[in-house]
């Protein structure tokens, strides 16, 4: 019989037409029918339209329902990928622009920090909301694949409360894996040039590595090459790279400090750390305007906004044009489709997932989100044990599992005291705020993103009423004016 996979949050411009394509490249699953749904009619019309075009130019037997109705779209689906961004860009812009009153400087904002924590606060209760769904009219079993930010938050609720096996996925350790070919090739050369007889091609299919840590602070702590492990050699290599020694300063300074490569881009992992981002005038050291994973401020809420906007207005554009052919060879590279392979057809796969630790990494709490390898088949999806990670390594995520922790236990309780804890705990904001201008900087956020908090309604007014207090006695900390140390405009707009 034919699967059913759903996506809520279907409207995505980003994920769900690359997903949909990828699971149909694989010839057992070309009979799937999807199940889409969004609150946004307009994005998820014009997303259902695209695959429809794939479905027809390839002549498969797939079908897609569209609705609005999650429950229509969840009926009796096998799996369930969520790709939603609770808030949207609006929400989004203000988890950048608010911290940035209180000196705070985002690179991304989606995963940890003051941006990534409220994120937390509006997706948890959305997520636990997809699960009930997911219990009450999904099959039985029915597997929950959550690509949405804070993923490991995310992944941590749904586990915890929400009482369905749920998997985060999230493919930057891919990335990272990709960049270490690249050092591994450059030392294994020297001054040989590619297209020379002695040239030796090194591709991530020739460097096996095991990767483990938290989402987005993963740690390389095995890579093998040639039969050894080249880890003590990445930092020459990383140094002696043309492109990465200039894009990647903040990644190569945390290995050269703590003995490994961490997963996030140069960007992303400036923010979960204290050091790199917390005073203004030094943020450029450690940072690349090329591209906005190098550490721009507010980068990624930039190139959503222009990714939208592009597409919008270049839909109908795209519409018109032929149907691209489905094959394995156009096959992309995130993870979701192999595991509904791997469980569907036995096939085994092997990759990196967002779990419940279990004891995987001994040194870690056992009820947090790690990201470990994996393997999957028709027995399932099976989590080898890791053991210890490198104390300092374990050490960096085990802050951030702290405030990850402490802002799921905010979002599922409505307590505010434990929201402004997470906040207070997490290490960048905490090397940049005090702890009023931190309480302040909360309640600036409750209130202004209060209709996608439903859960803290009752305690939006004692905010309203201590940020008017502390106005009035003119003790209002909000007051920083920059737009960022490093922020670049929107250059694509529509009406």
């Amino acid at each position: 019989m034919a699967i059913k996979v759903a996506f809520i949050g279907a409207g995505s411009v980003g994920f769900t037409r690359g997903l949909f394509r990828d699971i149909l490249s694989v010839p057992e699953l070309q009979d799937t029918v999807f199940g889409m749904t969004d609150i946004n009619q307009r994005n998820l019309d014009m997303v259902v339209q695209l695959c429809r075009k794939d479905i027809e130019a390839n002549k498969l037997p797939t079908r897609i329902i569209a609705t609005t109705d999650r429950r229509k779209a969840l009926a009796g689906a096998d799996y369930v990928i969520n790709c939603t961004r609770i808030g949207g860009l609006e929400a989004f812009k203000l988890d950048i622009d608010i911290p940035l009153k209180y000196g705070v400087d985002q690179c991304v904002g989606d995963t940890l920090c003051a941006g990534g924590i409220m994120y937390g606060q509006r997706n948890i209760p959305q997520v636990l909301a997809f699960c009930d769904d997911i219990r009450a009219v999904a099959a039985d079993g029915a597997l929950l694949l959550n690509y949405a930010n804070p993923n490991a938050m995310n992944t941590w609720a749904a586990n915890q409360y929400g009482g369905v096996p749920t998997i985060g996925l999230c493919h930057g350790v891919m990335g990272g894996h990709h960049q270490i070919a690249e050092v591994i090739e450059l030392l294994v050369n020297g001054r040989t040039k590619p297209g020379s007889k002695r040239f030796v091609p090194v591709s991530s299919d020739d460097v096996d590595i095991i990767c483990a840590g938290i989402n987005h602070q993963t740690w390389y702590i095995q890579i093998l090459y040639d039969g050894a492990d080249w880890t003590d050699r990445l930092l020459a290599g990383f140094e002696a790279h043309p492109v990465y020694s200039q894009t990647e300063k903040v990644r190569i300074d945390m290995l050269r400090r703590f003995g490994y490569y961490s997963t996030e881009s140069n960007g992303h992992l400036s923010e979960y750390v204290p050091w790199y981002r917390k005073r203004p005038k030094e943020i450029r050291k450690w940072i690349k305007l090329g591209n906005w994973i190098d550490g721009e401020t507010g980068g990624y809420l930039r190139v959503c906004t222009e990714g939208r906007h592009w597409f919008k207005s270049g839909f109908a554009k795209r519409l018109k044009q032929a149907g691209n052919p489905i094959t394995p060879e156009g096959r992309g590279g995130e993870h979701g489709s192999y595991i509904i392979e791997a469980l569907e057809t036995g096939r085994l796969y092997r990759g990196h997932f967002n779990v419940v630790n279990d004891n995987c990494i001994t040194n870690l709490p056992e009820d947090c989100i790690v990201e470990v390898p994996g393997y999957v088949d028709g027995n399932g999806v099976n989590i080898p044990q890791v053991g210890d990670l490198p104390l300092g390594c374990a050490a960096v995520c085990s802050a951030s599992v702290h405030v990850q922790r402490l802002a799921v236990e905010a979002a599922v309780r409505a307590d505010v005291d434990l929201l402004k804890q997470s906040v207070m705990m997490d290490p960048l904001t905490g090397a940049v705020c005090d702890p009023e201008e931190i309480s302040q900087m909360v309640d600036e956020m409750l209130i202004t993103q209060r209709r996608w908090l439903p859960q803290y309604a009752d305690a939006i007014p004692a905010a309203r009423k201590r940020l008017a207090r502390a106005r009035a006695a003119k003790m209002y900390k909000g007051t920083k004016t920059s737009k960022g140390a490093a922020r670049l405009k929107i250059k694509v707009r529509v009406k």
